[in-house]
Order: C-alpha cells, then sequence, then structure tokens
C-alpha cells in the first residue's frame, strides 16, 4: 500500500491542484455560485478515487511482490498478473537469474579447478620436505634439528592450507563414526613428539574416565585436537612444561579439555579469537601467528555439530573444551 501511494503521489498532487485551479478560476471570472465548480469537483475526485481504487486492487499482487523480499533465488520464476508491466518484471526477473545461474556455475567452475590445484600443490609439497628431513637425520647437530624445525613449521603451514582449502566442501569431505578418543589423543602427541621436545613443554593426559566414544570425523578431530594443542605448547613455552589433555563427561556430554600455563589471552581479544586472521595481542609477540588455526577449528567444529568453549587469563593460562555430545560404549564401535 505504501509504495502504491508513493508511486501515485504526483498523480493526486497534480489532480489537488487542478481542483483548486478551476475553483480559481471560476472566483476570479466573477461566478458567485460556486456550487456547480464543487460538485464538478466532487465527481473529479470520485473518479480518481475510482481509478486508484481499481489501480491498486488489479495490481495487488504485484505491488506485494515488489515490497516483500524473495526467499530464494527460485521466487524469481514465480509469475504475478497478467498487466504489462507485470509480465515485464517476470521476464526481467528470469533473465536475471539465468545469468546469475550462469555466473555462479562458472565461478563454482573456477573455484574446485582453485581447490584441486591446492590440494595437489600441497601433496607435491611434503614429498620433497620428507626427503629433507632424512637428509637431516645424516648431518650433525645442530644443523640437523634446526633443519627438521623448520620442515615441520613448513609441514604445518602447508596442512593449514589444505584444510582451509577443504573447508569449502566439508559436507562432502567428513565421515561420522564412531571415534575413540584416547586413541586419538595418541595419534596427536606421536605426531607432535619433536614438537613438544622442540619446546620443551609435554602432553598431560588425564582420563576421567576409561573410555569414551564420540560420533565424529576422525580426520576433522584430529585436525581439531592438533590446533589446540599446537597453540597451547606456542603459547606456553617459557613459561610452563606441561599442556593438560582431559577428556571427561559432564551431564551426559563428552568433553576434550585443552589447558596450558601459558601466556593467556586477553580480555579484550576472547571474542575475536576465532575470527579469520585475527591474531590480537599474542599474535603480535609471536611472529608465527596466522590468525586462521582457531578460526578453521571453530568452522570444522560447528560443521560436526561440536561445540567449543574457551576460558583464559592474562598471565595464568587458557583452557578449550570441545563439546561433543552424548557418549558411546566402546563397544558401540
Amino acid at each position: 500500500m505504501k509504495l502504491f501511494f508513493r508511486e501515485h503521489a504526483f498523480l493526486i498532487a497534480v489532480q489537488i491542484l487542478q481542483f483548486f485551479v478551476i475553483l480559481a478560476i471560476y472566483w476570479l471570472d466573477g461566478y458567485s455560485h460556486l456550487l456547480p465548480a464543487f460538485y464538478a469537483i466532487f465527481l473529479g475526485l470520485f473518479f480518481l478515487t475510482s481509478y486508484l481504487t481499481y489501480h491498486y486492487l488489479s495490481r495487488r499482487k504485484f505491488y506485494k511482490r515488489l515490497t516483500n523480499e524473495l526467499s530464494s533465488l527460485d521466487d524469481s520464476f514465480r509469475t504475478t498478473e497478467s498487466s504489462p508491466i507485470s509480465q515485464a518484471l517476470d521476464h526481467l526477473l528470469k533473465n536475471q537469474y539465468k545469468h546469475y545461474q550462469t555466473r555462479i556455475k562458472v565461478l563454482e567452475s573456477k573455484q574446485e579447478e582453485h581447490l584441486k590445484f591446492m590440494d595437489q600443490w600441497v601433496h607435491q609439497m611434503k614429498t620433497p620436505l620428507s626427503v629433507i628431513e632424512l637428509i637431516a637425520q645424516n648431518l650433525d647437530e645442530p644443523d640437523s634439528s634446526s633443519i627438521r624445525e623448520e620442515t615441520d613449521r613448513m609441514k604445518t603451514g602447508l596442512n593449514t592450507i589444505l584444510y582451509m582449502a577443504r573447508l569449502r566442501t566439508i559436507e562432502q569431505d567428513f565421515h561420522i563414526k564412531p571415534v575413540s578418543l584416547s586413541k586419538m589423543i595418541k595419534e596427536v602427541n606421536g605426531e607432535n613428539k619433536r614438537f613438544y621436545i622442540r619446546n620443551q613443554v609435554y602432553p598431560n593426559v588425564l582420563q576421567k574416565k576409561q573410555e569414551m566414544v564420540v560420533e565424529t570425523d576422525e580426520k576433522w578431530l584430529f585436525f581439531i585436537l592438533s590446533q589446540l594443542i599446537n597453540n597451547a605448547v606456542k603459547y606456553s613455552k617459557g613459561m610452563s612444561n606441561r599442556v593438560d589433555i582431559t577428556t571427561f563427561e559432564k551431564e551426559g556430554e563428552a568433553l576434550l579439555e585443552v589447558k596450558d600455563f601459558g601466556v593467556g589471552i586477553p580480555e579484550t581479544d576472547k571474542r575475536r579469537v576465532f575470527d579469520p586472521f585475527y591474531t590480537g595481542e599474542n599474535g603480535r609477540k609471536f611472529r608465527e601467528s596466522t590468525g586462521m588455526g582457531l578460526y578453521l577449528t571453530k568452522e570444522a567444529a560447528d560443521h560436526l555439530g561440536h561445540r567449543i568453549e574457551l576460558d583464559s587469563k592474562v598471565g595464568e593460562g587458557s583452557t578449550f573444551r570441545v563439546i561433543f555430545g552424548k557418549t558411546q560404549n566402546l563397544t558401540g564401535m
């Protein structure tokens, strides 16, 4: 209704002005009896109101469609009325929809090619890194440890790129199945053994329940846990020599907790640590931070249906919890 009156406001204003001009002409010409003029104006208003009423009722669906937002792109194919302007709008929306669909398919194709290239490139880079590690084993210390430290950093960066590329198609990438948390922790700790030794920060695994099995994707959980442990070790170096990794059950839900005793996260950064490329105050002190680890962790957890909680205090450390949901018995695997 508002759109209709806005469209016809000028027409109404011109008609009213015209009625006043007619009255003025009658008055200036010396006509003392203005009743015929008022009657003519009344008839003019009646026909104007009738026209506007018919025009609105006949095109009510058209104005409603212009006012309401589209709930989906498929609404572009919805027809309104048989009036010329309605048909023109329907034709325009259909052509626009087809145009955008064509553009989207082109962009999706380019994006898929880019993701395939990134995937292949990361895997190709891992091969020479492995060769460099083998060569470094035959070198004397400290050259051997220095080279392997740098290759570990490069591997971490390559894995981050790989998972970032896979995140765009995570719905097709993950496979939900029962996963043992103790087994997963053991695999992640084995993978990061040299990382622990190099930073002199070691994992302290605490299991408040003998065994816990959760429904998740094994590959993405490995990435999530690796990122949390990597951050815990990195921000504990020089302040503490341990990181607590705890699994427990609370209110029927399985929890995996990674707790460090390092620098902690400032209060101003807590709300943004999961934002992409946000490094915060600690990231400026520890130059290796990319600001993508926790973002990818949170995105993966959300897609898997897990929740992540954060507790932190400056100078005392940080605690990240992954909340999976209901636990299972080990026999269910």
